[in-house]
């Protein structure tokens, strides 16, 4: 706790001098069509987001790309429907987005259920770019999802669908473990559900996880445990092998007995993969050893911690980071996006901002520009 609390102390006197350093600005748009939990994704020029609209408890997803980086989007294509609908009742059980090869689009998302088989759906985007497939339930027998399940793809082929669930026939949060659902075709078809992760560390059970693939195919997935039910630690597991077998990582210790509806995120960055969870009110993020479980000494948001969740990452080719955050958010309350820019010294820039209006169940996140500059959504 020391330790932390010296980071903390640490990051906010950079920021109260942070004006002495150039940085790079930052805009703010709202998500199309007034929806909730934006999913951004950038490659080759193409700004790719995947949004919530309707019903907080079984909603309809939309998706939209845009060329010019935000300023116009295209017309939006609905991925599910009512007999497969989306929940975002508590902002982390909301749809994940992935790109794959060829820049193909991979979303997947908590269904609902008036029983504890709750459906974890998956959809592509077709081979044309026009519509989306039919969404499947990858889930075969490991049911029992409560928090955010997630995915990542990468350029080889590869698609993996992450969630938690208690091993079959047992109870509790002690029991329940991550699984992955893997396809070597480009989502086309999914190996049965398995054990990514057999450590009995537990998960908790209303908390996200967050999974992402690099550039090389390696596969990071970040969950928080349920260890004796009071160990609620941040875990970070990592795959070089394309999910065959997978080692993980505590990097952040939280004695709490209580389920903390958490979230986590990654970002590519030029010298490496960032990561983003929260503790204790506060936000954090590090940068991950490549292709392992270890991460740098974490970096706090600036100031005085205020009810800090959700955070989002992206960094811009310089290797500047914008690490972004909402504040004062609760049960069906919203509140304001905050963000703080560093260098790629880690130290933070004159890049602090806030807005205020994330809506009620949302999340954020954020993209740069070929300029260096940052877009954040909300």
């Amino acid at each position: 706790m020391k330790t932390r609390l010296a980071l903390c102390l640490l990051a906010a006197a950079a920021f109260g001098t942070a004006a002495k350093i150039d940085s790079p600005s930052v805009t703010t748009i709202r998500v199309p069509e007034g929806g909730i939990q934006p999913q951004v994704m950038e490659r080759d020029g193409v700004v790719h987001l995947l949004y919530f609209t309707g019903d907080a408890a079984k909603g309809i997803l939309f998706y939209v790309k845009s060329t010019d980086y935000g300023q116009t989007f295209s017309k939006p294509l609905q991925v599910n429907s009512a007999d497969t609908a989306a929940m975002a009742l508590g902002n982390i059980r909301g749809a994940h987005l992935a790109l794959g090869g060829n820049g193909r689009v991979h979303v997947a998302w908590n269904g609902t259920s008036p029983t504890s088989a709750i459906p974890m759906y998956y959809t592509r985007l077709n081979d044309v770019g026009t519509a989306f497939e039919t969404p499947r339930n990858v889930i075969h027998e490991a049911y029992g999802l409560d928090g955010g399940g997630s995915l990542a793809a990468d350029t080889q082929g590869n698609v993996y669908v992450f969630w938690h669930a208690p091993l079959p026939g047992q109870k509790g949060e002690q029991n329940r473990r991550v699984w992955m659902a893997r396809s070597s075709n480009d989502g086309r078809d999914f190996e049965a559900e398995r054990l990514a992760f057999d450590s009995p560390v537990g998960a908790c059970g209303c908390c996200g996880l967050k999974a992402y693939a690099d550039a090389a195919g390696n596969v990071y997935v970040m969950f928080r445990s349920a260890d004796q039910i009071v160990n609620r630690d941040i875990w970070l597991l990592s795959s070089t092998d394309h999910g065959k077998t997978f080692q993980g990582s505590n990097i952040s210790h939280w004695n709490i007995g209580a389920c903390v509806m958490s979230s986590e995120n990654f970002a590519t960055a030029p010298n490496g993969i960032l990561a983003a969870w929260e503790q204790e009110k506060q936000t954090w993020f590090g940068l991950i050893q490549p292709g392992t479980s270890k991460l740098s000494t974490p970096v706090a948001a600036p100031g005085v911690p205020s009810n800090r969740k959700y955070p989002a990452l992206a960094s811009n080719g310089r290797g500047d980071t914008l690490f972004a955050w909402t504040e004062s958010m609760a049960w069906k309350k919203g509140g304001n996006v905050a963000w703080q820019i560093y260098g790629k010294d880690g130290q933070a820039k004159s890049g602090g901002g806030k807005a205020e209006g994330v809506p009620v169940w949302s999340v954020v996140a954020a993209f740069a520009k070929p300029d260096g500059s940052f877009v954040v959504v909300y």
